[in-house]
Order: structure tokens, then sequence, then C-alpha cells
């Protein structure tokens, strides 16, 4: 199964650019081990539209435009449940054993998702009920995903 995260809002430099792609080097070398094949990422620009609910709708164009057609998608919103991290990997792992092609990350911009990508979502999904900042959320996102795939493969990364 491939793994997916679409985000709205670009990582350009800094501390959250380093972390992120020193997650997705860490997620690449064990992936495989795993049961996953890759990960993807895409990203666009926040929209500049005047009102919040044409952002939204804007935004979640660009997001489920990288969603393959019959494949999950996860809404990371903090509306949504929460689960450990052992649940995490168990969630992963049932994706890629029910056949998901793909399961696909959504991460909002600055308004959140619009309605209508929170009502089609397979799973809304929180870090807790604080809201983060979307290039926050994309990094802790990355360290779960790392952290998920070395509790399958029995890595020591991860304590209990």
């Amino acid at each position: 199964m491939k793994l997916a995260i679409a985000a709205i809002g670009l990582l350009k430099t800094g501390a959250e650019k380093q972390l992120a792609e020193d997650y997705n080097t860490r997620i690449q070398g064990l992936c495989k081990k795993a049961g996953f094949t890759s990960l993807a990422f895409h990203e666009w620009n926040e929209s500049r539209l005047p009102e919040a609910a044409l952002r939204g709708a804007e935004e979640a164009r660009q997001l489920w435009s990288v969603v393959p057609q019959g494949t999950p998608a996860v809404a990371m919103d903090e509306r949504g449940g929460t689960m450990s991290s052992e649940a995490f990997a168990a969630f992963l792992a049932r994706e890629a054993q029910d056949g998901a092609r793909q399961l696909t990350f959504l991460i909002g911009g600055p308004d959140g998702h619009a309605p209508e990508t929170r009502k089609k979502a397979a799973r809304l999904l929180a870090f807790g009920p604080m809201t983060w900042p979307h290039r926050l959320a994309r990094v802790m996102l990355l360290e779960q995903i790392y952290r998920a795939v070395t509790i399958l493969v029995n890595h020591p990364y991860h304590r209990n």
C-alpha cells in the first residue's frame, strides 16, 4: 500500500522542513519491511480567495485531487478521534491487509478542512483537542507514521 500526505501550505525552509525530511528518510528505510511501498508528498499554497468557504472549497479540491478513486483518506482534524501509537500502527496494517492501494492523510490550511472533506473522509483523526499549525502537524504526522512503521517491524524506536 502506498502512503501519501496531501497538505495545504508549503514547507519552505527551517526546522520543520529539516524534521520532515529526516522522518521521511527514516520511513523510506523501513516502510517496505512494514508492508508499505512508498510515501508521497503533495502540497499546495494556501488559498488566497477572500472568503473562508471559498478558500475551503478550493483547498478541498486540491487535496482530493491526489486521492485515487476508491481509496481511503484520513482528514487530520482537531474534531477527530484520537488513538494511541500502537492503535495507529494497527490501523495502518489493517488498511494494507484490507487491500487499500493508497491511504492518504489530508492536512488542511489555516481555516481547517471544508465541511465536505470532513464528511467524505474515511476517518477524522486528531492529535488531541488543540489546534496545531499545519507545518507542525505535518512533522507530527510523519513522526507517528515512522513510529507506526517501527512498531510493525519490531524496531526499538517505540517503547511502551
